[in-house]
């Protein structure tokens, strides 16, 4: 016979000495589910299954609707997803622009203000505006620094909820903040109309029609010499080729994620000639018997996120881009994300963390699929290519180098911004060519060839041609073409160790090398002098033992500093 007692009407257990069982607690342990918060979740993400690997949709969606992310929210939709509530959270937290809030914390104010304190942007005065702004604004205003926002021709740059502001002022971004206008800007664009009329989608047509073989499209590609341009120059062509023979279903991962400070040449091309992209990318597919696409775009290009869904809807309700399905995902502020496995763990969802190589993403990618990662200028250029033929490519460049690339200058000279320019162009060239010249006042000293990770180098070398694999012999690297020209007025110290902190911001903290050697590095950097065999050690091992390019890169602008510019150490 049961009897039943009040203690068991309660949930508790009567235990009796030597039983071998431990009293229940009078309270069901962890985090109580909030039946409000789920209702919320639910309406806001609507009906339907859920899908893990947009998970990262579903927090920006959140974050969008609530302004940030509560624990009753993140535990509603762990429930909702059939998530482990750790899972969400690791993920919402890895990522900057994820505001958690957790219990007894206060959220943030309703508007937040990020400043840009990337290298360029503190050479045009981004320290002031961090320092004096928040005194001029209310409480109902958030100031906070962040990592470069692809728009260092308009250096300081400041970004007022999602509208920018380029050349930003104190003025300036007090009178944003009080119109209350946060929407991103929208540049003028050829538009889908505009492009078909110039005959755009012609080479995709024909190559849908059957006219053009996928072979020929393979050959093409590897005859022009295209390199990858968003950093690592693999042949274009011979991916193609690669990825052609592996087994199917094979997918596409787009990297719009151009993180590295001083680039900008990603959002030029989506901001004024998005089609050109589009079309690149669905030959692509075409050629390698693709039939997903996944573009990874930067959060902080809200402007061109908007542009890609509102043309990509019109490709496909022509019929364009029939058999293939095309998902533009929206990144988080994680720079690491920019490495192309990183990039895929986020499309899938988790934390940006790159993966071991071997094996490859040709072979085992997104999902575990053959991947096809491509840059985005890079199918920006293959309409052009395919139609003028691959001997215009490659018969521009100057200096015995083949091809054209996209710079994205920044810095002291009076013209900046992106400059098609010959493949092995010299800086000396780039600057009086191309860029108008130095500043008036500052006389050339120093530059950056490849961006952050890509080392400084002396105005006394302005005669190396600017291309893959010319500047490796000098402790630097092209990358994706980021030149930041620096002056007589720039201080080589503070110069490597703004770049040094970003590093250490930026790390995703997988390994121990990256991790910690960023942190140790800043603050040797920090001394009056610099203990430069120690620095040299710890750069020794972060090359040698990191997972990924950001700590094997990152001791770059330390070791060329001190090589090249030992008096301002």
């Amino acid at each position: 016979m049961t009897v039943t007692t009040s203690g068991a009407q309660t949930g508790q257990r009567h235990n009796h000495p030597g039983s071998g069982r431990r009293k229940a607690p009078v309270f069901t342990k962890g985090r109580q589910l909030e039946t409000k918060a789920l209702d919320e979740i639910r309406a806001l993400l609507g009906e339907g299954e859920r899908r893990r690997d947009l998970l990262i949709e579903y927090l920006h969606a959140i974050q969008d609707k609530y302004g940030s992310l509560s624990a009753a929210h993140l535990q509603a939709l762990a429930e909702d997803m059939h998530l482990p509530m750790a899972e969400v959270f690791e993920v919402a937290t890895f990522y900057a622009h994820f505001d958690v809030v957790l219990d007894g914390e206060q959220a943030p104010a309703p508007l937040t203000i990020r400043v840009c304190d990337s290298l360029t942007c503190e050479m045009k005065g981004a320290k002031a505006l961090l320092a004096e702004l928040p005194g001029k604004l209310g409480r109902e205003v958030r100031v906070v620094p962040a990592p470069c926002m692809g728009r260092c021709a308009n250096a300081p740059v400041a970004e007022v909820g999602h509208r920018h502001i380029g050349n930003a002022t104190i003025e300036s971004l007090a009178a944003a903040a009080e119109s209350g206008d946060t929407h991103p800007v929208i540049p003028a664009y050829t538009d889908f109309d505009k492009y078909r009329a110039d005959g755009g989608y012609g080479l995709l047509e024909s190559c849908l029609k059957g006219d053009r073989t996928a072979d020929d499209m393979v050959k093409t590609m590897q005859d022009s010499g295209l390199r990858g341009l968003g950093g690592a120059g693999f042949p274009s062509g011979l991916k193609w080729k690669i990825i052609r023979e592996q087994p199917k279903p094979r997918v596409m991962a787009v990297n719009g994620d151009e993180g590295e400070p001083g680039t900008f040449k990603d959002r030029h091309y989506l901001e004024t000639d998005p089609h050109r992209f589009i079309e690149g990318m669905l030959v692509a597919a075409w050629a390698t018997e693709i039939e997903r696409v996944y573009v990874y775009t930067r959060d902080e290009y809200p402007g061109v996120i908007k542009v890609l869904k509102d043309e990509l809807a019109k490709v496909e309700k022509a019929g364009l881009s029939k058999g293939v399905t095309i998902e533009v995902r929206r990144g988080a502020g994680a720079y690491i994300c920019g490495e192309e496995s990183a990039m895929m763990e986020s499309i899938e969802g988790k934390r940006g963390l790159p993966r071991h190589k071997p094996p490859y993403p040709t072979q085992v990618g997104l999902f575990g699929l053959p991947t096809l990662p491509h840059n985005v200028e890079t199918l920006f250029w293959v309409r052009d290519i395919v139609e003028k033929g691959p001997d215009w490519f490659a018969s521009e460049g100057r200096n015995g180098r083949k091809g054209l690339r996209s710079f994205s200058v920044s810095g002291r000279v009076k013209q900046p911004g992106v400059k098609l320019a010959p493949a092995g162009i010299t800086i000396r060239e780039l600057i009086e060519e191309f860029c108008g010249g130095m500043e008036d006042g500052h006389d050339f000293k120093a530059y950056l060839p490849g961006g952050a990770s890509g080392g400084i180098l002396p105005a006394s070398l302005d005669d190396i041609p600017l291309d893959f694999d010319t500047l490796q012999p000098h402790g630097c690297f092209i990358g994706s073409a980021a030149v930041i020209v620096l002056s007589d007025r720039d201080n080589m110290k503070d110069v490597a160790l703004n770049l040094m902190r970003f590093f250490e911001d930026e790390s995703c903290g997988q390994c121990t090398p990256c991790r910690n050697g960023t942190e140790k590095a800043v603050q040797l950097m920090s001394q009056d002098s610099w203990d430069k065999p120690l620095l040299e050690e710890l750069s020794t091992v972060m090359m040698d033992a990191s997972i990924c390019g950001l700590g094997q890169a990152a001791p770059n602008p330390i070791l060329t500093a001190m090589k090249h510019f030992p008096e301002d150490l």
